[in-house]
């Protein structure tokens, strides 16, 4: 039954977006996972259109922030307002007051309009004054960002970014995919059909929680988690020359979450190792804090990984027993 329905959501998504499967199946886990998700890549691939496609193909309020350097916390969040008439204040609730909030280019904006959504990511609330307001339930961030320019950029706070759970790059198409986002910029965009309602989505983040993750699998969550703040004790010679900051908690607990969600979509009820190394560095690559000699040599977060990842193996773990359980 879930398998059916996101298989029906995956194609009404597909009408539109052409290619870019494994950023569908990111934003899918995400949504699955109850996390946030960061979207990395040049203009012009399809970032906006497919968050934009897949709230149309859900259920709930979906909003869009255009991230801008002129933009004020209260932008986002709301403010108090004062009432002449009634020489009283009320409170304007902001934009993050939905289910799907894209925060589109969002490193255009200043560290404290970022950081607006600091409380609202992890408590999904928001305090306006004396007051506590929860946002709908669920709650999705969904932010993107372009990497090539500099120019009227922020670079988003540490804090914030290990909020997402994931930090997805996107590529070019290949060949034919672009053929197929050509041709279809030349007809009219289709009329998309909502296939899955909150009560879905709710129904399915459950099923999500309940897939079933061997303790080892587990374990070597953590121990990548370790390794990236202690190399030397797994051997990595000189990755902490890179590394100022090792991965957070908030790394380990997303893998296993999010592995749980793919599990699911793929139609499992138990995680295989597959599963979390196909996430692993998008749960991983922005926890990384890297060093100003990383930085001058222009070493990439992925690239350190794979030495931390080469040197924690995957364990073996015995399906007959992952599917009894």
């Amino acid at each position: 039954m879930a398998g059916a329905k996101l298989e029906q959501a995956l194609f009404e998504i597909r009408r539109v977006i052409a290619g870019q499967e494994e950023m569908l199946e990111r934003v899918l886990v995400s949504l699955l996972a109850g996390g946030h998700v960061l979207i990395e890549g040049v203009p012009g691939l399809a970032k906006t259109l497919t968050i934009k496609t897949t709230a149309a193909v859900l259920g709930g309020s979906f909003q869009r922030v255009q991230f801008t350097p002129d933009l004020v916390p209260s932008d986002l969040v709301g403010t108090r307002v004062y009432r002449p008439d009634r020489t009283d204040f009320e409170t304007e609730l902001g934009p993050v007051f939905c289910n799907f909030l894209l925060a589109d280019e969002i490193n255009r904006a200043p560290a404290k309009v970022q950081s607006a959504l600091l409380e609202v990511m992890q408590e999904r609330q928001v305090t306006i004054g004396h007051q506590t307001y929860p946002v709908p339930a669920p709650f999705l961030v969904l932010a993107t960002q372009n990497p090539i320019e500099s120019e009227g950029t922020y670079p988003l706070p540490e804090a914030q970014v290990d909020r997402f759970m994931l930090k997805v790059l996107v590529d070019y198409p290949a060949h034919d995919e672009e053929l197929t986002v050509v041709a279809r910029s030349l007809e009219a965009p289709p009329e998309l059909e909502r296939v899955l309602t909150l009560e879905d989505l709710k129904e399915l983040q459950r099923q999500a929680a309940a897939v079933y993750v061997d303790p080892a699998l587990i374990s070597w969550a953590v121990d990548i988690a370790t390794a990236t703040r202690k190399p030397a004790d797994r051997g990595i010679d000189g990755l902490s020359d890179y590394v100022a900051f090792g991965a957070s908690p908030r790394g380990p607990i997303s893998l296993v979450a999010a592995a749980r969600a793919l599990a699911l979509i793929r139609g499992r009820d138990y995680v295989v190792p597959g599963d979390m190394d196909a996430l692993v560095r998008d749960a991983f690559r922005h926890r990384l804090v890297l060093s100003y000699r990383a930085l001058a040599e222009e070493v990439s977060p992925d690239s350190l990984l794979d030495r931390v990842l080469a040197a924690v193996p995957l364990p073996q773990i015995d399906l007959g027993r992952a599917e009894v359980a």
